[in-house]
C-alpha cells in the first residue's frame, strides 16, 4: 500500500457501477446512497472526510453527510479503519463497498455502532479485523474471505531459531502535569467506589497525606496570615490553591521545597503573580541577598528555625529578629 491513508474499495469493476441490488436497497435513503455513489468514484488517493463531503455548491451539512455515512456503516456499505501495519505504523483511511458486507454490518454493532474499525495487517498485505479480546477475524473483503488462516508452527527441536523481533520503542517520559492529572483521574474513581467503614480511632490515626507542593503552600499560607496580616484580595478563595499551583510549577522545575519556600517569604505578599515569584526563585538559586519587606533591613533567614535540624524532634529555638517565622514545620531537613 503506497499511500497508507488510502481509501480501500471493496470492488469489482473498474467503472462506477452500482449493482441494482444496491441501488434497490431500501434500507438505504437516498442521502446515503448519494454519498455511497459519490465515495466510489473517488480515486484510492482520496480520504473521506465529513466535512469535505459536505462542501460545495448543492451539498448538505456536515451532520447529514455523518448520518448517511453511520446509516451506510450499519448495513455495511462503509466504514473506518484504524490500520496497524507490520512495521508498527499506524494510519486511518475509509473502506468502501458497492455491495452490503454482513460482515462490515456486524462489526458496527459489536463495536458500539461507531465508524471507526481496527485492523491489522497480515502477511501478504491483507487485513484481519482486531476485536476487543484480542482475537482476529476476516476484514470482509472479497480477496480475503477464501485465504486460508495461517497454521500453528509444530514444535520441534531441529528447527530454524525465531526471527528476531523488532526493538520496541522507548516510551517517553510522561510529563508531570499529565501524571498529576491521571492521579487526580485515578482517586476521583476510587472514591466513587464503596469504601469500608472506619472507626473514629482508624481516621484520626489515619491522616490524609499532602502533596510536597500542598506542603510548601499549606506553610506559607499560615506563615503569610500570621505575619502579613488578613487578605484583602478579590482572590481570597482561590489564594491557596494558587499557591499550589505555583508550587507544582516549581517543583516540576527541579526547585527544592526549601527554595520554593524561601522564594514566597522573598515575595513579602500574600499571593505572588507568577512573575515576582520566577523572579524570587532565581534570586534564591543565585544566593542573592534577601530584599526587606516593608522598607526596613533584610530579614536574616535561618534553615534550624524554619525547618528543624535532621534527627531533631523539633526546629531548634530561633536566635533571629521577629521577622523569622518560628513556627514553620512540615519535616523538610536541610539539602
Amino acid at each position: 500500500m503506497t499511500n497508507r491513508n488510502a481509501l480501500r474499495r471493496n470492488r469489482r469493476h473498474l467503472f462506477v457501477q452500482i449493482e441494482s441490488s444496491t441501488a434497490r436497497d431500501t434500507r438505504l435513503s437516498y442521502r446515503a446512497l448519494g454519498v455511497l455513489t459519490f465515495c466510489l468514484d473517488q480515486s484510492d488517493s482520496w480520504n473521506v472526510r465529513s466535512e469535505q463531503l459536505s462542501r460545495g455548491e448543492g451539498r448538505e451539512g456536515r451532520d447529514a453527510v455523518r448520518k448517511a455515512l453511520h446509516e451506510l456503516a450499519a448495513n455495511g456499505y462503509y466504514r473506518l479503519e484504524r490500520r496497524r501495519f507490520l512495521d508498527g505504523t499506524t494510519g486511518m483511511g475509509a473502506a468502501v463497498s458497492e455491495y452490503p458486507v454482513e460482515q462490515w454490518a456486524k462489526d458496527y454493532v459489536i463495536f458500539g455502532n461507531k465508524l471507526d474499525i481496527p485492523v491489522v495487517e497480515q502477511k501478504g498485505g491483507s487485513f484481519c479485523v482486531r476485536y476487543a479480546d484480542g482475537s482476529l477475524g476476516t476484514d470482509g473483503f472479497a480477496s480475503n474471505l477464501d485465504a486460508p488462516e495461517p497454521a500453528a508452527p509444530e514444535s520441534d527441536a531441529s528447527a530454524e531459531e525465531p526471527a528476531p523481533q523488532p526493538e520496541k520503542k522507548e516510551r517517553r517520559a510522561t510529563p508531570p502535569a499529565a501524571a498529576r492529572s491521571a492521579a487526580r483521574k485515578k482517586a476521583e474513581h476510587e472514591a466513587k467506589a464503596p469504601a469500608p467503614v472506619a472507626t473514629p480511632v482508624e481516621e484520626e490515626q489515619a491522616p490524609k497525606e499532602k502533596t510536597p507542593a500542598q506542603e510548601v503552600a499549606g506553610w506559607y499560607y499560615d506563615h503569610a496570615k500570621q505575619h502579613l496580616g488578613p487578605y484583602a484580595g478579590s482572590k481570597k478563595s482561590g489564594w491557596y490553591f494558587g499557591l499550589v499551583k505555583l508550587s507544582e510549577q516549581a517543583l516540576d522545575a527541579q526547585y527544592t521545597q526549601k527554595q520554593v519556600a524561601k522564594a514566597f517569604q522573598r515575595t513579602g505578599v500574600h499571593f505572588p503573580t507568577a512573575h515576582q515569584f520566577q523572579r524570587a526563585l532565581s534570586d534564591e538559586r543565585n544566593n542573592k541577598p534577601m530584599p526587606a519587606q516593608y522598607g526596613g533591613r533584610p530579614a536574616p533567614y535561618s534553615d534550624a528555625a524554619t525547618w528543624g535540624i535532621h534527627g531533631s524532634a523539633g526546629p531548634s529555638t530561633p536566635t533571629v529578629t521577629e521577622d523569622i517565622d518560628e513556627d514553620a514545620e512540615f519535616g523538610i531537613v536541610p539539602a
